[in-house]
């Protein structure tokens, strides 16, 4: 059984720093698109950042490029997203997701057949 389950969250002031990470278990994840998706109350779930299995070419939201880092940890079964220059409006449940069957990186999230449970990011101005 695939499973994904994010770690990492938290409640932290404007400014500072958090990784978010996400295991992934019960398939081999080498040759999946992972990526991370956020909802804040009241919103639809957003695209944040995405990494291609092939080339580990990375992508992001413009509300995040420049800012947060998508990499993968231990022979891509592990993807993280470090966070940085957090503000509040980045507050909202984090989700990794994932797929095998797309052949480029989609921001949609109906696009993604694996999903976290999700994890709390809440930034304090």
């Amino acid at each position: 059984q695939v499973q994904l389950v994010e770690s990492g969250g938290g409640s932290v002031q404007a400014g500072s720093s958090l990784r978010l990470s996400c295991a992934a278990s019960g398939s081999t994840f080498s040759r999946h698109i992972m990526g991370w998706f956020r909802q804040a109350p009241g919103k639809e779930r957003e695209f944040v950042a995405a990494i291609h299995w092939r080339d580990d070419i990375t992508y992001y939201s413009d509300s995040v490029k420049g800012r947060f880092t998508i990499s993968r940890e231990n022979a891509k079964t592990a993807v993280s997203l470090q966070m940085n220059s957090l503000k509040p409006e980045d507050t909202a449940v984090y989700y990794c997701a994932a797929d095998s069957r797309m052949i480029g990186v989609s921001r949609h999230s109906s696009e993604y057949a694996y999903w976290g449970q999700g994890t709390q990011v809440t930034v304090s101005s």
